[in-house]
């Protein structure tokens, strides 16, 4: 009696583990793709926060405060995507943040504005 038990929980067990693997595998999915959505809507978020700090000021320091608040927000856009979307994503970063860049050398002139021009070039492969 005990070996006929034994052998009937064995072999229900091993029916159910397929598709209990399928559910846990999907639940993981569920819960995998509702942390994306909460980051996301978290920089999203973000983003509109500072952009609503940055209309305190003026000039070229607020243009600078708006595209770096944009230049975060496209980061922590990246960070969140894989593979060959996160390479891609990764260009419109470095854009993002050269322009960001820019805008603080358009402060300076002459020499020094080409200069800090060219170093952004350079740090963001532009």
């Amino acid at each position: 009696m005990k070996l006929r038990t034994a052998l009937f929980f064995a072999m229900s067990c091993a029916a159910m583990s397929p598709a209990y693997a399928t559910d846990v595998k999907d639940a993981m999915e569920d819960r995998a793709e509702a942390r994306y959505d909460a980051e996301k809507d978290a920089a999203k978020h973000n983003y509109e926060i500072a952009k609503e700090n940055c209309k305190n000021m003026s000039g070229n320091a607020q243009d600078f405060c708006m595209k770096d608040a944009k230049a975060e927000y496209v980061k922590a856009k990246v960070e969140k995507k894989s593979g060959k979307e996160q390479a891609e994503a990764t260009d419109d970063q470095m854009k993002a943040y050269y322009k960001a860049e820019k805008e603080k050398c358009d402060q300076l002139s002459g020499n020094a504005k080409d200069a800090c021009i060219s170093d952004a070039k350079m740090k963001y492969r532009q």
